[in-house]
């Protein structure tokens, strides 16, 4: 059978539109532009083909996602779901959130690494999902999902949750609290990494190897937030290579072969507008754009 991966979700932080912004990119999706679709927070949904699923990250809008998704909707017991495990590449809001909305009483394992878990038992809300299993994974030591997938969670340069940032954190540290993941299953391997801050000549390697790819596509340019007055960092800063300029993502993997997609697009990119230049160009370099109910068959 083959690994198939549902995009449940496309969007950075805060989903697009964000509910409080009028970016012009925010503005023509409050306008009904044809050219802008809403995008919910970045989440996969991976199985094998036997009915078991795995989330890739528990987005806020996770509730939302599962009834527009029929393949995850209940099945026939009277509490049940054919979600049975999720798997974090951090433990930011918008990778951890919806969790919260899995508590009532259907079992599932949580699979991550010691520092996402670390900052989960930090917070007390997260005791009520005592139907949870959590599973504490080493990096780079490959583990089984449901449905007989080989994941690995591997190290990607980036930064720690928001919350636990400090007074002077790294945005681009190669540690466990920000990681990629691997899933392998029939020979095909696809990689998921919402969230790099570079690419490594490791992070490079892996990617050259994998059949699909769904990276960070964030920002477009470095400054974007500072133009467009929503925000007073750079996307370096928060942990997220730009897509253009120097070193940014289309000059780091130019000669990247494999399907390429981007995900985890922030509301003020400019990808989001069908046509746009920004669009042509990712679209050039062989770049797809992540969207709300993309499927993607290896």
């Amino acid at each position: 059978m083959s690994l198939t991966a549902l995009v449940l979700g496309s969007a950075a932080g805060g989903s697009f539109p964000q509910w409080n912004c009028q970016c012009p990119v925010c503005r023509l999706a409050w306008a009904g532009d044809p050219r802008v679709r809403f995008r919910t927070q970045a989440s996969l949904a991976v199985t094998a083909g036997d009915g078991r699923w795995t989330l890739l990250n528990a987005s806020p809008d996770l509730a939302s996602q599962i009834r527009a998704t029929p393949a995850l909707h209940p099945r026939a017991v009277v509490r049940g779901s054919p979600i049975e495990a999720v798997v974090l590449t951090g433990a930011e809001i918008d990778q951890i959130a919806g969790l919260l909305h899995l508590r009532e009483s259907a079992a599932f394992e949580v699979f991550a690494t010691a520092e996402s878990h670390d900052a989960l038992r930090r917070n007390e809300m997260f005791r009520a999902l005592t139907s949870v299993t959590w599973r504490v994974v080493m990096p780079v030591q490959p583990f089984q999902l449901p449905g007989n997938i080989e994941a690995e969670l591997f190290p990607v340069p980036g930064k720690v949750p928001l919350y636990l940032e400090g007074d002077n954190p790294d945005p681009a540290a190669s540690n466990g609290a920000n990681v990629g993941i691997a899933l392998r299953h029939g020979g095909k391997t696809l990689l998921f990494v919402p969230g790099a801050a570079d690419v490594d000549h490791a992070l490079s390697a892996r990617l050259a190897e994998a059949d699909a790819v769904l990276f960070d596509g964030t920002l477009f340019t470095d400054d974007e937030m500072l133009r467009t007055g929503t925000g007073v960092k750079t996307g370096r800063r928060m942990g997220h290579m730009p897509i253009d300029g120097e070193d940014g993502s289309l000059q780091k993997l130019a000669g990247l072969k494999t399907r390429k997609i981007f995900i985890h697009i922030n509301n003020t990119n400019p990808i989001l507008i069908d046509g746009s230049p920004e669009r042509r160009r990712v679209a050039a370099e062989g770049w797809e754009v992540a969207e709300d109910g993309m499927e993607i068959v290896l």
